[in-house]
């Protein structure tokens, strides 16, 4: 399988960006997620493909693109749908079925079945886990750092807090993630313009 590089994946963000502003805010998030996830790698040593790995953090967010208005803003209402709406859209760029699923499968700590139907979520009835080391470590890496305005980092135990509205079992799979890969090294600046320090 062929694996898009960094410049490639950044032509692709412009070309489907709406605006200048949204480019910003979702390609560097995506690319202080890969700042994130390359620190629990050489951290923990651990064994994936870094290569894939880079290429989903780069990707995973494509699909809030799609959630832009003609007026420019983002349809909060509808978020939940981002990750099938990158899924589509790269598969129509023809991307393979792999670097797709880091956009399906990354939203929260994984979605089910029983979650959609049960919270009548705005998504085809299925389940939507991080299956792969790539796609778990992707998906664990992104829950670090916020597209807010500002955007922020969170720690563990705050992103702990968060996910535990939605369940005790969002938490358990949150603390398995943590365990496989480690806790990340985010008092350490970060790479990139557009987000501030961590509280």
């Amino acid at each position: 399988m062929r694996i898009p590089g960094p410049e490639e994946i950044r032509a692709l963000h412009r070309k489907h960006a709406p605006t200048a502003e949204a480019f910003e805010l979702v390609h560097t998030h995506c690319e202080i997620v890969w700042s994130v996830a390359e620190r629990l790698i050489s951290a923990s040593r651990l064994d994936v493909d870094a290569e894939l790995v880079r290429a989903g953090c780069l990707l995973h967010d494509i699909g809030v693109y799609r959630l832009y208005g003609d007026d420019g803003r983002l349809d909060h209402e509808n978020y939940v749908r981002h990750g099938l709406l990158g899924h589509e859209l790269l598969a129509r760029e023809g991307f393979p079925e792999p670097l797709c699923r880091f956009c399906s499968h990354h939203t929260g700590v994984g979605l089910t079945r029983h979650d959609i139907e049960t919270r009548r979520l705005p998504l085809p009835p299925d389940d939507y886990l991080a299956v792969t080391a790539e796609e778990r470590l992707v998906m664990y890496a992104d829950k670090f750092h916020t597209k807010s305005r500002p955007s922020v980092f969170l720690t563990p135990d705050e992103y702990a807090a968060h996910v535990r509205r939605f369940g005790e079992e969002k938490v358990t799979a949150f603390e398995t993630l943590r365990t496989e890969f480690g806790d990340p090294d985010l008092d350490r600046p970060v790479p990139y313009g557009g987000a501030s320090a961590r509280p």
